[in-house]
């Protein structure tokens, strides 16, 4: 399995530290308000990695953090004049129902920041002692921030490839006169008068809240240790957030295990919108809730896994409906197999995909290579088609039935590995955004509309069945006459 790491440059050998158990912390969510798509690239991509390290056997230990005290959260609260739990309660719920509607398996931990206040402050006397944070004092005498000195730790800038002389303060580095250095950064904030009590905890550096980067490094070391294999997130966070996370990480525990922080640092690419990164601060983001009214969530899904996590994924409404038009392609397919029902609800996808991938099928071999070429997605996808594009091609010959189901099943094994495929072909036909199931166009409605045609037909007022047809054709309800009878399917 090779993975492309940030901080080598190169793409490396998974090598577990503890064989057949991989170890994996991903930076998740500030929760002052709701998920955008870049925030679903994380959560799908990385989903992905799990899936796929389980189906090569390896144990994996899934640790996704929540940021849920933050200088943004406690604006929000303020401004909302409700206390920060009550803000970041309802934003994780929203959170976890974008990532379900995904298909995104919950981690195996979601530590929230501020249950993890008292390892944080152990991990700034770890700093303190060893020589790499200083206590500032305030220019009027009184103790200020805890800060930590870049300029002591001799790895600064190894996964940015930033230099220290070409780090220039004013750009991504506040100027604050408390610090030394205008590069150091904050791992305990003082309190300010104006904030509330719930932003506030005591300590011995004096009542306040932790920096968000040392939130990260305490988090992962006390439920990973402190030498783990696979540290992931966001292009975004590489610098500064990953940078002063192994400064600090290594700052603290380095001297004593000999052995660095992370293995691997993976990071997934933007999303981008008119070919500039989506982000808030540039106001030209969507929701997943605002993505998700107008497509079925699957049709998300598949449109980001089509993408290499590491490449741009350029979003654009044309874009999603290719992918709706891909998707469906494949399960027409694995209609043409013979699997028209869903995949049994108990179905456990590892060990599904685990068998498929024994198979000596081509197609197969291939998406594993493409897969554990550092996670290459579109490769995979391709093979799937490739094996849809064998069942379409036989599906009238009465001899291949046979061969033809084996296709289906191993289409769907390998669309399970990507969390894929796993609905009745009908379902999918039939499935749009949740905006779109309004109540005159809801299962219910569109059948009765359906039978309410069939009577007319019945009748021989064919004037009003065809009115019937295109009143739900204008509301992108499509009607299919067969011999068993009329089926619809999105348009």
């Amino acid at each position: 399995m090779q993975i492309y790491n940030s901080l080598t440059r190169t793409k490396d050998t998974l090598a577990p530290i503890e064989p057949g158990h991989v170890r994996m912390y991903v930076c998740g969510m500030t929760v002052y308000d709701y998920c955008h798509v870049g925030h679903a690239r994380v959560l799908v991509a990385f989903d992905m990695v799990r899936r796929w390290l389980r189906c090569l056997g390896l144990r994996v230990t899934y640790v996704r953090n929540i940021t849920d005290i933050e200088d943004k959260i406690i604006k929000r609260a303020v401004e909302n004049n409700e206390p920060i739990a009550a803000l970041t309660a309802r934003f994780i719920a929203a959170m976890n129902q974008d990532a379900a509607a995904l298909g995104v398996e919950p981690p195996d931990h979601e530590p929230r920041a501020t249950d993890y206040v008292p390892q944080m402050l152990s991990l700034i006397d770890r700093l303190t002692t060893n020589g790499y944070a200083y206590q500032a004092v305030r220019s009027d005498g009184e103790p200020g921030d805890m800060n930590f000195s870049v300029r002591a730790f001799a790895g600064y800038g190894q996964l940015s490839g930033k230099s220290l002389d070409d780090l220039r303060a004013g750009e991504r580095v506040a100027i604050e006169d408390q610090k030394r250095d205008p590069l150091d950064f904050v791992l305990w904030k003082q309190a300010k008068p104006e904030e509330p009590a719930d932003a506030v905890w005591p300590s011995r550096y004096g009542k306040g809240r932790p920096g968000w980067h040392i939130e990260c490094s305490a988090m992962s070391c006390s439920l990973l240790g402190p030498h783990f294999d696979i540290h992931g997130g966001g292009a975004d966070l590489q610098f500064p957030h990953h940078e002063n996370e192994i400064a600090q990480s290594e700052g603290a525990y380095r001297a004593e295990t000999g052995k660095p922080f992370v293995n691997i640092w993976m990071h997934n690419g933007f999303v981008r919108i008119d070919d500039e990164k989506m982000s808030k601060s540039l106001g030209n983001f969507f929701t997943i809730r605002e993505v998700l009214a107008a497509f079925d969530p699957e049709v998300v899904r598949f449109f980001i896994l089509r993408a290499h996590y590491r490449s741009p994924l350029n979003y654009s409404d044309a874009a999603l409906q290719e992918s709706r038009s891909g998707l469906l392609r494949l399960y027409t397919a694995l209609e043409a197999s013979g699997l028209t029902a869903a995949a049994d609800s108990s179905t456990d996808t590892t060990r599904q995909g685990m068998q498929a991938l024994r198979s000596d099928n081509a197609l197969v071999q291939a998406f594993a290579q493409a897969m554990e070429d550092d996670f290459n997605t579109p490769e995979a996808i391709a093979c799937l088609f490739g094996l849809a594009a064998e069942i379409l091609k036989n599906r009238e010959d009465p001899s291949e039935a046979q061969q033809n189901r084996a296709r289906g099943q191993l289409l769907r094994q390998l669309g399970g590995i990507l969390g894929l495929l796993q609905r009745a072909p009908a379902e999918a036909r039939q499935a749009g955004g949740q905006g779109q199931d309004s109540a005159e166009a809801s299962h219910a409605a569109i059948e009765a509309e359906i039978a309410r045609r069939a009577a007319a037909k019945k009748d021989k007022d064919f004037a009003q069945a065809d009115a019937i047809r295109a009143a739900l054709l204008a509301k992108g309800i499509v009607l299919e006459d067969g011999p068993g009878g009329t089926t619809w399917r999105r348009a």
